[in-house]
């Protein structure tokens, strides 16, 4: 077996990088950490979320808490990613599924599944967004009370959307608004 080139070896560290600048992404949203959020996005970059949001990075974190501050919870998952890799540039293609659950008096569960469509920029030797595009692809909306919603078992551990979650306390290695 060959050794691999410097360059191909270069390619698979970006690649990780961008899938790990895609999961922090997740990570920021549903922790509501609004400085590591906006720390993923170049100095110059835009989000464009259609009809909810579209505009500049540090509009989107301004807005962002408007919207996630109105669920209980959510959970966002990416899954597969297809990044091209050109120099400091890079672009992506990378498959989503989230969930929110509504707060009372009213609660629902929404979920949606699409993907991001990425312009990344390599900025100050770290990858970022350059522009985010979501598509979607399906979505559905049911009451919370359809059955999804059942108690958890006692003692057991529940994720809380922001600081209080016990990853913060659990993993020493976590810190809020860093990577």
């Amino acid at each position: 077996m060959q050794n691999p080139s410097p360059a191909a070896l270069q390619e698979l560290l970006d690649k990780q990088a961008l899938r790990e600048l895609c999961d922090a992404y997740c990570r920021a949203s549903d922790r509501r950490d609004y400085v590591l959020m906006r720390s993923l996005y170049t100095r110059d970059g835009t989000d464009d979320h259609g009809i909810f949001f579209n505009g500049t990075a540090d509009a989107y974190v301004a807005w962002l808490p408007s919207i996630l501050d109105t669920w209980e919870s959510t959970l966002h998952c990416v899954f597969n990613s297809t990044f091209k890799v050109d120099g400091d540039r890079a672009e992506g293609e990378i498959y989503k599924v989230a969930y929110h659950r509504a707060k009372p008096p009213d609660p629902f569960e929404y979920l949606s599944g699409g993907r991001y469509l990425d312009r990344y920029r390599r900025e100050d030797g770290v990858w970022r967004f350059q522009h985010r595009k979501l598509v979607q692809d399906f979505q559905s909306k049911i009451p919370a009370n359809a059955g999804t919603n059942v108690p958890y078992p006692e003692g057991t551990s529940v994720g809380l959307p922001g600081e209080q979650d016990e990853m913060y306390s659990f993993l020493s290695m976590f810190k809020r608004g860093a990577r």
